[in-house]
Formats: structure tokens, sequence, C-alpha cells
């Protein structure tokens, strides 16, 4: 059973009578599944439903990362009343929500799975539809099927400004955040600073499991533990173990042959097991890759410094072959996507070699502190949110 029937069914059992007879949208993915009905909640909202927006990786996470889709249509076959709208196309444009889609309702459901790292999109895009109806004014009731964040409490990392701004990186927010997609909404309503009407639903809480994965690399309940650090790979000529079984777990290049004449870095909390990988598709497609897989042997685990002290290591053993990744990244390409990622010069400093990890590691202690301070008071459930060792230079 999951966190999800739980939700599904409170609200469903809702007596509002904006629910039954006002007009509906729903944002979700196939996460959004009762296992009691075997149905898709957009299944089971009755005839005044009339949208459904559908995230980055398409309706049942059939898409890789950065593919656009372009034409919802198809997913009718599914609910000919319903018209199905796509928020992540061709265009940056497409990310935002057009306003006419708002609207004409009178109520939105967010059924959507966070990983909790602020690089997922799923979430970014629930904070440009609150962007929207902020700008416009829209008196649109918001229900929240809440969920608990798969990486748990743990915060890390340093907060966005806004000049490193991106679909992957809301101003404000941490590299990982430790609140569930309820208390990240209320968190984007208080930054928005407009007035509308939320309901969070909250889960039931001995239901935990990790049933259905929210994206294609996302495939398992390690894989959120280690992404607030493994990210940063899209950053760089690294495979980050996209074409394997665990992505981001595993990671390496053809060119990281060297490792297995040095010791790797040692980092609380994870051993890392050397290996050699062939990725199916994406980077180094059907070649020969040496590298590592990361084994939480347990928690808390600090991923952020800890993939931040392997790239430095890595890039520094590679000089003639590692490479930091140009191009369009998420929409933009006004800044290569490390920068992006990272979000924090500093950070960035760190990992050309220009200071040492001392100075880091005490930039994001101190910013994990603050994080924890700024968004406790919205926290909804009786667990806090926790720091973790970002160890030492080896």
């Amino acid at each position: 059973m999951s966190d999800n029937y739980s939700t599904i069914g409170k609200l469903l059992a809702k007596k509002d009578a904006i629910l039954r007879e006002g007009k509906l949208a729903v944002l979700c993915n196939q996460t959004s599944f009762d296992f009691l009905t075997g149905r898709y909640l957009f299944q089971l909202l009755g005839p005044n439903l009339k949208r459904v927006f559908i995230p980055e990786h398409g309706l049942f996470a059939e898409l890789q990362d950065q593919i656009p889709l372009s034409d919802a249509s198809d997913y009718s076959i599914l609910r000919p009343d319903v018209e199905f709208i796509s928020l992540y196309g061709e265009t940056e444009s497409t990310l935002f929500v057009r306003p006419d889609l708002l609207r004409d309702l009178d109520a939105l459901i967010l059924d959507i799975a966070d990983v909790g790292s602020r690089y997922y999109t799923f979430a970014t895009t629930v904070s440009y539809i609150f962007d929207t109806i902020a700008r416009e004014k829209l008196k649109l009731k918001i229900y929240i099927l809440d969920r608990f964040n798969p990486a748990g409490r743990q915060v890390e990392g340093t907060i966005l400004p806004a000049e490193y701004q991106s679909f992957v990186g809301r101003p404000g927010l941490i590299h990982r955040h430790g609140l569930t997609m309820g208390e990240l909404c209320l968190f984007y309503k208080k930054q928005i600073g407009y007035d509308f009407d939320l309901e969070i639903i909250p889960p039931q809480a001995s239901l935990r499991t990790w049933e259905i994965a929210p994206s294609p690399n996302m495939p398992g309940p390690a894989t959120p533990l280690v992404y607030p650090g493994q990210c940063l790979l899209e950053g760089a000529n690294l495979s980050e173990g996209r074409g394997t079984t665990r992505p981001f777990e595993i990671f390496g290049a053809p060119y990281m042959r060297w490792i297995h004449q040095k010791k790797p870095i040692v980092h609380p909390g994870c051993t890392l097991r050397p290996l050699r990988f062939i990725p199916t598709f994406h980077k180094y497609k059907g070649q020969i890759c040496e590298g590592f897989q990361i084994h939480i042997a347990a928690e808390p685990y600090h991923s952020l410094g800890h993939t931040l002290r392997l790239l430095r290591w890595i890039r520094e053993n590679s000089r003639d072959s590692f490479e930091w990744l140009k191009g369009v990244y998420e929409f933009r390409s006004d800044r290569p996507a490390i920068e992006i990622l990272c979000g924090d010069s500093a950070i960035l400093e760190y990992l050309n070699g220009n200071c040492g990890y001392q100075r880091i590691r005490q930039l994001m202690e101190e910013a994990e502190l603050r994080w924890i301070r700024e968004v406790t008071p919205l926290l909804l459930y009786d667990s806090p949110l926790l720091q973790a060792d970002p160890g030492q230079e080896n």
C-alpha cells in the first residue's frame, strides 16, 4: 500500500462542493495511482475534470530527461472528455501554464512526487503555476496531495541566488530541502506573497514505501539519497549512470582508467566500489566506462559534499580529458550546466581548484542552519530537519 492511496482516498471522500461541481484540473503523472481501485486519479475524478497538466518525462515517465512533449493529445485515449496539456515542450515558454488554462477553473489538484532536491523539475513546475496564479490574481483553490520526502528530512548545500535561477533551480531554495511537497508549496506561497486558498491533504504516517518511480532515472529508494550531489555530473563529461540500472549511484567515464591505481575518496556514510559499466544510452553509449558505484552504508550521508570532492578529485586526475559541458541546458545557454546546478560562486571556485574544501564545508553548514531556521515554522509533521557531516579533505 502506498502513501498515495491514502491521500487519493481522502480527496475522493471529501464533501467539498467545489470538488463535486466545480471545474477541475490536475497536475500529475503515473505516481498518482490508486492501488485499491487500480486506476489513476484523473480517471477517478468525475465529469467536471477539464484538464490534466503533464510535467517533464510525460504522463507515464516514458520520456528521458530534456525530451520535449510537444503534443499531449495522444493521452486522450485514457479520457476523451479531458484536455491533456504538456508543461514541458520545445521552448521555455511551454514550462509556464497559460493563464487562460487556469482562469476558467475553480480548483487545481496537485498530485506529483518530489525527491527532495531543487533540481527536480516537478516541484519547479508547481512553483511556476503558483507564479501565474499570483501574477493573474486568480481565485483558484489548490488541493495538494502530500507525500513524504523520499530523501528524508536531511538538508544540504547553499541557498540559490536569483542570478542562477533556472528550471532546475528556484531562487531561495537550498540544494536538498528536506520538505514534503505540501511544505514546499507553503514555502512557495510565502515566497510569492499572494494569499490563495491552499489545502494540504496529509499522507498516512505509517505508509512510506516506494512503489512507483516518479521519473525514468529515479528507480529506487537509494536514488534520492545520492541525487543531491550526483545530479552535478550532468554538467561534466562524466556518465551519471543513465543507461544503467543504477543511475546516479553508478558514475564514471572511459578516460578514468587511473582509478584502479588510486585510493578512492573516503566519505562518511558510504563506500565507493570500483567497477566497469557500459551505458545503453546517453553519455558514452556502448562504451566501456571505468567508475564507481556509491553504496550508502549508513545515514546521514551528505551527497553534495561527497560529489563536490569527487568532481575535484576526478578533474585533478584527468586534466587532459575532463571537461565542463557547454551548450544549452534546461533552456538556458547563458551559463554552463555546472554553474546552473551548483548555483554558488564559491562552490564553483572549489571545483576549479581555487579554494579548499574547508571553506565550502563551512559555507554549507551555515547555509543549512539558515534554511532550517527559515522553514521550520512551515513544517507540518513531527520530524525536524537535520544536518549531516559534509566530510573532510582527505
